[in-house]
């Protein structure tokens, strides 16, 4: 109720929780709190954080960092009055604003939010958190990994996270890593045996009720089967509890429950070795003929469990227990090699969301639960629909259980894996996404593979995944270095046919090659498939011929009409001046990048000369982008002209970051500019300068006159780069 010139002065004066109260009041006053939060973050935080120019809403920005530093002990509140207040509990207070959080180490930050005190916190982030990511984790204990279970289920099982995403783990303990992955998509063996400070799950007991009463409402169970499947859901429950509490795990005997027919019942080999009542295979569906394509749905608990086939074969390896090995009565096992794949395509969609990895070259089958593993048992609750995965090395065994996963994986819309040393496995992680395209609801659109060494040249593994997963939408592939035994290919079924690609709803196509040479023969039937193209984008490839990149646009003008940005990096253009003004002539094109290509290495001011009046005659042209071509200061300011008086050309965006430019040169151009939009009464496109990595330290008075001059014309993005540091590490490697 305060007047609006009190409220102003005595913002600044409050604690962030009293800030925090008074955000609505604020507001009703015409009163913005975005500079008291940013000045707190220069306060708290004494870093500049990243993209701080992207950064819409400094209240969250503050409170989103503040809540992961209060949880990993590198922040103490008592160290600012402001964040000190009786009234405030920062975990709680702070939760409600996190929409992405890290966890690393040895993930005492899962441990904090699963203890009692902090359960209304999780509770928080369960309706907040978006995107949780793990860096630098290590091995963990068997309490840990329960509390790792409890934060998964929560924030993902009932939860909103839809991303997860995993760094920087150079040795992955795989016992974590499965856990990590499998709820992530969504399983979890156990049901409601999840126990939170001695309850069970109440969120999965609401599901079963829900459950079991439209089960009711059918008519498709009588009550001495549900007390019998009750009966043998609390064994489960019991055995659980004693993997994630007990320092012993009791054995898991044979499972007895074989459908080997119809009629038949079937008898449930107890966990201490006796019998448990007898069920009727109708336990299992309520139509026995049909139940092998029946699969469990979320929160259905009254049917037979099965039992493991073999004991936990370590008290401490929860994975023994989430992925047991089941006797299978079809092929739906993982990596079965009498199947074709037309089978197996069968059996997924009739029996299980199994793998269907058929043991390509790297991708070997071996036994035990690391390798082979069934999920008909498996209780599916939602999942993510992002996984990313950075710098972890994924073994043989860890790519046959990520296919598994994948195959069923519907949420999924983006996958990323970067530098996991996949080699020939990518086989293996192809065939799952096989099957998951095969899905009627399979949702991936967008697919990224990064690897340092190519087992595939680039091409060919660009046409067999879109014959893989033809509805992507977007596909990058790209490997730093081409593999030194790319002579000894391995031997074994090739990751994919020769077949024709199939039409593609690619939008957007990366490709990175480690210096091979550019193809278009190759890269025509990828350009024919994908008539949707809008993006494409080449990296580090060698150009065999002179007219290989007339080829190139050739194909790319007959083959994607939709081409609206077309990107170089790191590709020789210095001798193909004639394609580049072809490219600039393009009435389709609004994004044109040439980075890094030597485009003026062996020019001469006629061929800039060229550039500037094609620019200006072209109004389509969105934005240039010309970073680390040696453009210099008089080539800059000859740009200038692209804005003349009698140009009729569109361009807002300009990059000439990483171009040798120093502050007079900048002034001058700044001046030049001015010039012209003076004799445009005031009015040019231009509203987007980039000048990242250039020479601007060597004046900084001239260079702030000159910025602060080019940010009354335009938005300027700059870095305070030193650039004598870069000519000596330039220097240091030669």
């Amino acid at each position: 109720a305060l007047p609006g010139h009190l409220l102003r002065g005595l913002l600044p004066l409050l604690t962030i929780f009293r800030l925090e109260r008074a955000e609505d009041a604020a507001r009703r006053a015409g009163l913005s709190t975005q500079p008291i939060w940013r000045k707190l973050w220069n306060d708290v935080m004494k870093t500049r954080p990243p993209n701080s120019e992207n950064i819409t809403c400094w209240r969250k920005k503050f409170l989103e960092t503040f809540f992961s530093n209060v949880l990993h002990g590198v922040l103490d509140v008592s160290s600012d009055w402001r964040l000190n207040d009786r009234h405030f509990s920062p975990l709680l207070h702070s939760s409600p604003h996190v929409s992405q959080l890290t966890l690393c180490n040895m993930l005492q930050g899962a441990v904090e939010l699963t203890a009692q005190h902090n359960h209304k916190v999780l509770e928080n982030l369960a309706g907040s958190l978006r995107i949780l990511k793990f860096q630098h984790l290590l091995s963990s204990d068997q309490s840990v990994r329960h509390s790792l279970v409890l934060l998964l289920h929560r924030l993902i099982h009932h939860g909103s996270v839809s991303q997860v995403s995993m760094y920087s783990w150079p040795v992955p303990d795989t016992v974590l890593l499965v856990l990590i992955l499998s709820m992530s998509a969504g399983f979890w063996r156990s049901g409601n045996a999840l126990m939170y400070h001695g309850s069970p799950c109440g969120l999965c007991r609401e599901e079963d009720k829900t459950q079991s009463q439209e089960q009711a409402e059918r008519g498709c169970y009588t009550k001495r089967e549900e007390s019998d499947c009750e009966n043998q859901k609390e064994e489960a429950d019991a055995c659980l509890n004693s993997v994630l509490s007990s320092p012993k795990c009791p054995l898991l005997q044979n499972q007895a429950c074989e459908e080997t027919s119809d009629q038949g019942p079937c008898d449930h080999t107890s966990i201490q070795g006796g019998s448990s009542p007898r069920c009727g295979s109708g336990q299992l569906s309520c139509h026995p003929k049909t139940r092998r394509w029946l699969k469990p749905v979320v929160g259905r608990k009254r049917r037979c469990l099965r039992r493991s086939r073999g004991p936990c074969a370590d008290p401490e390896d929860l994975y023994d227990f989430v992925f047991t090995v089941a006797r299978e009565d079809n092929s739906g096992l993982l990596g079965k090699t009498s199947t074709t794949e037309g089978e197996n395509a069968e059996n997924w969609t009739s029996s299980s969301p199994g793998s269907l990895c058929t043991g390509h070259t790297g991708c070997k089958k071996r036994g035990g639960p690391a390798g082979i593993f069934s999920l008909k048992t498996a209780r599916r609750f939602r999942s993510v629909s992002t996984l990313e995965l950075f710098s972890i090395p994924l073994t043989g065994e860890t790519c046959r259980t990520l296919s598994n996963l994948l195959s069923s994986w519907v949420s999924l819309e983006n996958l990323v894996l970067s530098y996991n040393g996949l080699d020939a496995n990518i086989s293996c992680i192809l065939s799952g996404l096989r099957a998951l395209s095969r899905h009627p609801d399979c949702r991936l659109r967008v697919l990224r593979v990064s690897e340092v060494f190519s087992h595939k040249p680039c091409l060919e593994l660009v046409h067999c995944i879109l014959s893989t997963v033809p509805q992507l939408h977007t596909l990058s592939v790209s490997f730093d270095l081409k593999n030194q035994l790319e002579g000894n290919r391995p031997e074994g079924n090739p990751i994919c046919s020769e077949a024709d690609i199939p039409e593609s709803c690619l939008e957007q196509l990366e490709i990175r090659f480690p210096r091979e040479p550019l193809q278009t023969t190759f890269l025509l039937p990828v350009l024919k498939a994908s008539k949707s193209l809008q993006q494409l984008s080449l990296d580090s490839a060698t150009l065999p011929c002179s007219q290989e990149l007339g080829l190139l646009l050739k194909a790319l003008k007959e083959c994607t009409p939709n081409l609206k940005k077309l990107s170089f990096h790191d590709v020789n253009l210095a001798e193909h001046q004639k394609e580049v003004l072809l490219l600039l002539q393009d009435p389709v094109l609004q994004e044109i990048t040439f980075s890094f290509c030597r485009l003026f290495e062996s020019s001469t001011a006629e061929f800039l000369s060229e550039i500037i009046n094609t620019v200006k005659r072209n109004s389509s042209l969105k934005s240039l982008k010309l970073p680390g071509n040696r453009l210099g200061n008089q080539r800059l300011v000859a740009l200038a002209d692209i804005f003349s008086e009698d140009s009729s050309s569109s361009l807002c965006q300009l990059d000439v970051s990483s171009n040798c430019i120093k502050p007079d040169g900048l002034l001058e151009f700044t001046k030049k500019l001015e010039g012209h939009i003076q004799q445009r009464g005031g009015q040019i496109p231009f509203t987007h300068l980039r000048l990242f990595q250039n020479w601007l330290d060597q004046d900084a008075e001239t260079a702030q006159e000159a910025l602060r001059r080019l940010r009354a014309v335009c938005s300027v993005v700059n870095d305070s780069w030193d650039s004598s540091q870069a000519f000596a590490d330039y220097i240091s490697v030669m």
